[in-house]
């Protein structure tokens, strides 16, 4: 039998969907916390401290870093952390050629293999009592970084929207049986409007917060249809550093940044800066302009956010190695404090890897070894007493 192509697609996204939802029924997940029993809501979040893993981080799997072993799992829990933050691009779990341009019926192609790798980060983290936060970092139509080409724009585009909530109902339906207290979706990376999908320094202006809302809506109407309860967040807009409150009717949360200032965090980071040596190398507190009395304005809008209902975590903070390691700490200290005081809790762009606290391979830190990594103990120290 000929189908046309409208549906077929519908035939491959309703196949997947079940797909989808009969391999985590096998799963057998843990269905309450193992460790942790904070309850909360949208309004009123925990001071989650943790780590972003970034093993489906790239969108071919064949580049992917390194899969997370469980002893990091367990040694964050045993240093006092409880957050797991899970960067995806979605082409990683695909069943797809990788040589090639995507097509938009590809998009629904879900590999149940690969699924299977991102259930297993999720269950050996839940093993320590650990929240897991699932987000889009690379989402059909849109994404912060070049490196795929994307057959349709997210903002603009009705076949792009559709496969977002696709996407989104099926790691609902997979997950919706875990306890909301170990589990929450964050709808897609560091939103903003790209003028070239393609090139990485390609200007990003903020999204038209009714764009933003339009797809945020639905989404979240489609996580709710299979998971009403649980946490659904929402990164700022302008590439996660804007608090949104146009959002605020649709209850949830929302997540900022600790990446300011730029030329702190992201000091001669290659993907960010077309000629990173000629950088000079920066100072903190730098006059009047860069301070922490500074940092309490740039992040006023997200307190008053917080107070108004809306709960308020900072989804990825750090610095890139290249930021000399006394500037590094001092900023990122004041960054963290800041936010702590007013309750919001933070998850440091990785763990293992340039910007971590293992394996960053900084040149100015003195590393004690840890089982075979090499750990910054001056930075895990101060984030364990943020």
């Amino acid at each position: 039998m000929t189908h046309s192509p409208l549906h077929r697609r519908e035939f491959i996204k309703t196949t997947a969907i079940g797909i989808a939802a009969a391999g985590f029924a096998s799963k057998g997940f843990a269905q309450d916390p193992q460790t942790s029993s904070m309850q909360f809501s949208h309004q009123h979040l925990p001071h989650w401290k943790g780590f972003n893993f970034l093993d489906f981080f790239n969108p071919n799997p064949a580049r992917a870093k390194a899969k997370t072993h469980a002893d990091s799992f367990k040694w964050m829990r045993d240093w006092g952390f409880d957050f797991v933050r899970v960067p995806m691009a979605y082409p990683y779990y695909l069943d797809i050629d990788y040589s090639r341009d995507i097509t938009p019926d590809e998009v629904y192609k879900i590999s149940e293999e690969k699924v299977a790798q991102v259930d297993a980060l999720v269950e050996a983290a839940h093993k320590y009592g650990l929240h897991v936060s699932l987000n889009l970092h690379r989402a059909p139509g849109y994404c912060i970084n070049a490196g795929f080409h994307e057959p349709y724009n997210l903002w603009t585009d009705q076949d792009a929207l559709d496969a977002f909530c696709f996407h989104w109902e099926m790691w609902a339906k997979r997950y919706s049986g875990v306890s909301k207290e170990l589990i929450s979706f964050d709808l897609v990376n560091e939103p903003s409007m790209r003028d070239d999908m393609n090139d990485q320094h390609g200007k990003r202006d903020a999204l038209a917060p009714e764009t933003y809302h339009r797809v945020a809506k639905a989404a979240v109407e489609r996580i709710r249809s299979v998971a009403p309860k649980h946490l659904v967040v929402a990164d700022g807009n302008s590439g996660g550093h804007v608090a949104v409150p146009e959002l605020a009717d649709l209850n949830i949360a929302q997540s900022c940044r600790g990446y300011w200032p730029f030329n702190i965090s992201h000091h001669k980071a290659p993907w960010v800066y077309k000629d990173p040596d000629a950088l000079p190398a920066p100072t903190w507190p730098d006059g009047p302009e860069a301070n922490r009395d500074a940092l309490k304005e740039f992040y006023k809008p997200w307190f008053d956010l917080k107070n108004s209902g809306v709960g308020v975590h900072c989804g990825e903070c750090g610095c890139y190695n290249k930021t000399p390691h006394d500037v590094f700490l001092g900023w990122f200290e004041d960054v963290l404090s800041v936010l702590a005081e007013e309750g919001i809790g933070f998850a440091l762009w990785e763990m293992h890897g340039d910007f971590g606290i293992m394996d960053s391979k900084r040149a100015d830190v003195d590393y004690e070894d840890w089982y075979g990594h090499k750990l910054d103990r001056k930075l895990l120290t101060m984030l364990q007493k943020i």
